[in-house]
């Protein structure tokens, strides 16, 4: 057996025409507001995505390129004049922040409801709590393509490999909610779990958000399961050239599994899209409020 792969170009093309129609609905078009510290290449990339891909969808994305020694005082000013500004619909932190960054108080100091990366307590208790608010990304984009490709955890056991407050935690509460993408029964493995592999190996559906380049290989899994590879590692090859690598050893895994995310080109892909749909998302609700 090969297992089916399942890329998120098909997904993005629907979703991205969806979401441009629905923009092209409003009077006011949504505006995300992105700050960037300093210059790193790998942010400037992601960045420029997020630019080209709101152009394409209508939705205007204002990029703030601060220099790298911008201090934690007037950091926290801009957020506020941005919290203040009812035109700024959506604000982002691109990271990673430099080391005299409090991350913690930065994101507290975002106005919840433009605080479209859903990092902000509220938006997080939200999750927990079954009620409407703004998703993380990248849980967003692991529902996105489990709901594209028919994937449903009803009922299913579903191990999810990483713990961090941004994916593993989040993720885990989305897929108990009691929704058509939920339901499921959740285990979440971690850098102190004993006897991983008895535990992968019960999995209908893998999720792995570890950040170890190949940790997962095909002896972990159970045969016929379904593997979502929301990692992505830059690693150098034989010849000493870097190339991007998931949080599973797709060669070993593609035999096993039936179904599996490929990376580049899997989850990682989708959370540019679910950053523009928070943005449309947060500009509505903050048009209901008025």
């Amino acid at each position: 057996m090969s297992a089916t792969v399942l890329s998120a170009k098909p997904l993005l093309k629907e979703r991205y025409e969806q979401l441009a129609v629905q923009v092209q609905k409003l009077v006011q078009k949504p505006i995300l507001s992105v700050i960037v510290l300093g210059d790193e290449p790998a942010s400037r990339f992601y960045v420029q995505n997020v630019e080209k891909q709101g152009t394409k969808t209508g939705i205007i994305v204002q990029v703030h390129r601060l220099p790298i020694e911008t201090t934690q005082t007037d950091l926290l000013q801009l957020i506020k004049r941005m919290n203040l500004d009812p035109g700024v619909n959506g604000i982002m932190l691109q990271k990673p922040f430099p080391s005299h960054i409090d991350e913690d108080e930065i994101v507290m100091a975002i106005e919840p409801s433009k605080d479209v990366d859903g990092f902000h307590p509220i938006n997080l208790g939200n999750i927990m709590l079954e009620k409407d608010g703004l998703v993380p990304c990248t849980p967003a984009a692991v529902l996105e393509m489990m709901d594209f490709y028919g994937i449903h955890p009803h009922g299913k056991h579903v191990v999810i490999i990483g713990r961090s407050n941004i994916v593993g935690k989040p993720l885990a509460n989305l897929l108990l909610q009691k929704k058509e993408i939920g339901n499921a029964t959740v285990t979440v493995c971690h850098s102190q779990t004993r006897n991983m592999t008895e535990i992968t190996r019960q999995a209908d559906i893998l999720i792995v958000a570890i950040g170890k380049p190949e940790f997962v290989t095909g002896d972990m899994l159970k045969y016929g399961s379904i593997v979502l590879d929301v990692g992505i590692n830059e690693v150098l090859d034989h010849e000493g050239k870097p190339h991007y690598v998931g949080d599973v050893d797709y060669n070993s895994c593609v035999e096993i599994a039936s179904a599996i995310t490929p990376v580049p080109g899997g989850v990682g892909s989708v959370t540019t899209y679910r950053l523009l749909r928070n943005t449309f998302q947060a500009k509505e609700s903050q048009e209901k409020t008025k």
